[in-house]
C-alpha cells in the first residue's frame, strides 16, 4: 500500500481549516488503496490556526503538524513541510480550498504508475482576481519563460502530487530563498498537466497582497535569470557607443562650423563616463552572478533513469 503525504502550508487559516479537513478527507475515502498523512506547517499565525491543528492531531493519528517560531513565509513552509514528509507521494496543497481535494484521486492516478513523476494543476481562468493583479501575473509567466532557461507554465498552482524522487531532487536544491515554482521546473521530470478554472476561498483572506507578489516574482527573476545583469551592461555599452559616436559628430561639426558650444562636449564626455560606469558595474554583476549560483549550491545534475552500480 502506497503513502500519500498531504502537506498544508497555513498562515493565518483558522477559519478554513475545518473546510479543508472535512472535503480532504471526503476525497481520500475513495482512495482505499493508499494510507495517508497530513503534514500541517503553521507559519507563525498570529490566530487560532495552531489550536484547530492540535484538535486534529488529537482526533486523527493522520495529523501532525510543525509550528514555526514566527511567520518565515511560505516557501519556507513548503520546504518544511516536503522535508518533513514520509509518504511515497507527497502532494502540495494550500487550505483555502481553491485547491479542490476532489482531485486528489485524478493526480494519483497520473503519477502511480511511474509514467510521471508529478502531476500539477493550472488555472484557465483567474475568476475572482483583481483585473490588475492578473495582467501583471501573466506578463510575469511571459516574461520568465523568454529570460529564463526554466519554463513556467501560465496559471500554474503549487497544487500538485510528487513522487518521492521528485520531492527529493527539489529538496536537494539547498538554497535558503527559495522559488518553488521555478525550482519544481528546474529538477526537469515529467509534469502532467490538469486544468481547471479558479475556485474562490471558502473563508479567511488572501495573504498576498500586490507588493507582496512584487516581491516574489523579484525573486524568482533573480533565482533563475541573470537578465538584469545583462540589461545594465548592455545599457551601459549603448550609452558608451552613442557617446562616443557624439563626439565623433561634434568634433566634425566644430571644425566644420567652427562654433560649436563647449558645453555639448561636457555632455558627451560625462555619458560616455556614466556609461563606462554602467556598463563594468554590469559586468561585475555578472561574476557575482557566477559566485550566487556556486552558494546556493545546486546539484550539478539530476538523475532520473540509469544502470550505473555506484
Amino acid at each position: 500500500m502506497k503513502k500519500i503525504s498531504i502537506v498544508v502550508p497555513c498562515y493565518n487559516e483558522e477559519k478554513a481549516l475545518v473546510f479543508f479537513y472535512e472535503e480532504t478527507e471526503k476525497a481520500i475515502s475513495q482512495m482505499q488503496d493508499c494510507a495517508f498523512e497530513y503534514v500541517f506547517v503553521d507559519d507563525g499565525s498570529k490566530d487560532k490556526t495552531l489550536k484547530v491543528l492540535k484538535e486534529f492531531a488529537e482526533k486523527d493519528e493522520k495529523v501532525r503538524y510543525l509550528s514555526f517560531s514566527r511567520n518565515f513565509g511560505k516557501e519556507s513552509a513548503i520546504y518544511a513541510g516536503l522535508k518533513n514528509a514520509t509518504g511515497d507521494f507527497v502532494v502540495l496543497m494550500d487550505a483555502d480550498l481553491q485547491d479542490p481535494p476532489a482531485l486528489l484521486p485524478e493526480l494519483y492516478q497520473a503519477v502511480k504508475d511511474g509514467e510521471y513523476d508529478c502531476a500539477a494543476l493550472r488555472r484557465v481562468t483567474r475568476k475572482g482576481e483583481p483585473p490588475i493583479r492578473s495582467f501583471f501575473a501573466r506578463r510575469f509567466y511571459k516574461l520568465m519563460n523568454k529570460i529564463s532557461d526554466v519554463e513556467l507554465v501560465d496559471g500554474a498552482r503549487d497544487y500538485r502530487m510528487m513522487s518521492r524522487r521528485f520531492v527529493s531532487a527539489v529538496l536537494s536544491l539547498g538554497e535558503k530563498n527559495r522559488f518553488s515554482k521555478g525550482i519544481f521546473g528546474w529538477v526537469g521530470f515529467k509534469t502532467k498537466w490538469f486544468e481547471y478554472e479558479n475556485v474562490e476561498r471558502v473563508a479567511g483572506e488572501t495573504k498576498w497582497s500586490f507588493f507582496k507578489l512584487f516581491k516574489y516574482s523579484l525573486q524568482g527573476i533573480v533565482a533563475f535569470s541573470s537578465a538584469l545583469l545583462q540589461i545594465a551592461t548592455v545599457f551601459g555599452l549603448l550609452l558608451c557607443g552613442l557617446s562616443f559616436f557624439g563626439l565623433i559628430a561634434l568634433t566634425v561639426l566644430h571644425f566644420a562650423l567652427s562654433a560649436m558650444p563647449v558645453w555639448s562636449f561636457l555632455l558627451c564626455a560625462i555619458v560616455m563616463g556614466v556609461g563606462i560606469c554602467i556598463f563594468f558595474t554590469g559586468v561585475l554583476g555578472l561574476y557575482v552572478d557566477k559566485i550566487h549560483t556556486e552558494t546556493r549550491n545546486r546539484p550539478i545534475y539530476i538523475e532520473q533513469d540509469g544502470n550505473i552500480t555506484k
